[in-house]
Order: structure tokens, then sequence, then C-alpha cells
């Protein structure tokens, strides 16, 4: 279940600690110039980068943009047909006969509380069934996170797509360190039943959601990454919890992925990297990685 929180991260007076910065300096090695990494959220709105100190200095010191992924190259209208197929059930099957009727009971419930509608109206059911529950469950999640700011935060103009923004209107190149196929493969093409399994979870735990939920906001919004690590170590001890497989697809292999192609980047030319909160902290988030990998990383101040 935890990967729903991770998703998050992927597409949310600073605290004090060794994390206690989102922006961090890379030098060191072969680089001439100083290269930086960020940590971005789905959920924060593009102002805030207005609070993180060094943000635009760091911008115009670097000569390329580095997100997970280019984003205007989701927006070819082929691009979107294929990922709006990614979002949906396989044809011929729905969202609801995953689930037994106690089961869309209880997802009705949950539905109700947080969108304000459920599958007791026909007309909601019929859009909702198409969906797979990855998509449903990030699109809950999603609204949970803006419920809890008030409901003002415009995700069209979010944090993570403010820095490629940023560079196409300053005359800076883009780049991707992947692509929208793989990423959608990633993120939406797990086997049904452990969606549906990772849903229940989602239902059934609702405590524990709303916890690891106000946890990330508020280590973001601080810019501590410190407490967003505490979240994303945060278990119930069961089967929603990730597994090591899991986690190592949707974070570690790719961290480890990124930090053998950053080097050759950064050495062409310096890099401002913008990529997911998530997979900055740890032992195999990728500020470690680079230190590993014997680069010096220090939070800009």
């Amino acid at each position: 279940m935890k990967k729903l929180f991770i998703l998050m991260l992927l597409f949310c007076s600073c605290a004090l600690g060794a994390n206690a910065q989102l922006l961090y300096k890379i030098t060191g090695k072969n680089l001439k110039r100083p290269s930086y990494i960020i940590a971005t959220y789905h959920f924060c709105p593009a102002s805030f980068a207005d609070s993180i100190r060094g943000l635009k200095e760091a911008l115009q010191s670097t000569d390329i943009v580095y997100g997970e992924l280019v984003n205007d190259s989701m927006m070819a209208p082929s691009r979107l047909q294929e990922i709006q197929r990614a979002l949906m059930m396989p044809e011929g099957k729905t969202f609801s006969s995953l689930f037994t009727a106690d089961e869309m009971a209880r997802i009705n419930v949950f539905l109700k509380a947080h969108i304000g509608a459920d599958f007791t109206n026909p007309m909601v059911a019929q859009q909702l069934d198409k969906l797979n529950p990855t998509t449903l469950s990030t699109q809950i999640m999603a609204a949970i996170c803006m419920q809890k700011q008030g409901g003002k935060v415009d995700i069209t103009n979010a944090i993570d797509g403010y820095f490629q923004n940023w560079a196409k209107q300053n005359g800076k190149k883009v780049g991707g360190l992947e692509t929208i196929d793989f990423q959608m493969k990633m993120l939406f093409k797990k086997p049904l039943a452990r969606q549906a399994q990772d849903f229940i979870c989602l239902v059934d735990n609702e405590d524990f959601n709303i916890k690891c939920i106000d946890m990330v906001l508020k280590g973001y919004f601080e810019q501590n990454l410190t407490d967003i690590q505490k979240a994303l170590d945060l278990k119930l001890n069961n089967s929603c919890d990730d597994t090591p497989e899991e986690k190592a697809d949707l974070i570690d292999n790719r961290n480890a992925d990124w930090v053998t192609k950053m080097p050759t980047i950064m050495e062409a030319q310096p890099t401002f990297f913008a990529v997911g909160a998530a997979h900055l902290v740890g032992e195999k988030g990728v500020l470690n990685l680079l230190r590993k990998a014997g680069y010096q990383v220090e939070g800009v101040k």
C-alpha cells in the first residue's frame, strides 16, 4: 500500500537536521561546475519555489533541467491515448468485478467520504468501473492531499512542473531520466489482484493513511526530508506493506539506474535535476548513492 504514498511523492523557516532542505548541490569528481538536485512533490504549489533558499541561483547557474521524464512527452495526442488506456481496466473487465459485495460496501463508504460519490449512483458507477484500482486510488489520494490544504492546490501548476516550465521560458534545454512508456508500465500495469488488494488496504486503514499524508505534507512544507523518510518507513506489518520487490521496482532500482546516468549528464553540462522526494531519501536514495559514487552532496543553505 505504501506505493500509493510514493506515487504522491513521484507525481508532496526550515526544520533542523541533516536533511532539512530540499535543494542539494553536487560537486567533485570530474565536474567542472556544480550541478543541483531538488526534491519535488506533486501537491505543492509552484509558488512554494519562492521559499526555497538558493533556488533561483541554482537554476540560473545550470544549462539544462532534467526531470524523471520530459513532461511535454506526455502531451502528443498519441501519447495521451496511450496514457488513457493505461489508466483503464482491461477490455471486458470492470473495477467492481474485482471485489466481493462486502468489500464494495466498504469501498462505497470510503468513496462517499472522500469524493462525495460512490458506486450506488449508476452514472458514477459507469465511470468509476472503467478505472483500474491504481488509477482510482491515486485520484482519491490526490483528493485527500488537496482537502488537507483547503482544496486550494492547482495540480496543473504544481512545483514538480515548475522547473521544466522555467527552463523553457528561459531558453534552457530539458531532459528526462526515463520515458513515459517506462513509467506507465511501472505505475499502472501491476497484476489486477495486487492492485485490488492495495485498494482494499487503502480503504480499511484510513487512520494509517491520514497519518502518512500528514507526515509527508508537514515534512515537505518544512523542507525536511527526514520526516518524509519516516512516513515512507511506516508499516502495518501485514500484506498491505510493499514487498521488497515492489519497493525495488518503484524506487531503489530506478535510483540506481539514474545514478549511472547522472555522471555523464553532469560532466557534459551543469545540470538541475528535479525528481520526486521519495527518491532522495534513505540508504538507497539518490543523495546517498551519489556520495558513495564519490561526489560531494551538500544542502544549499
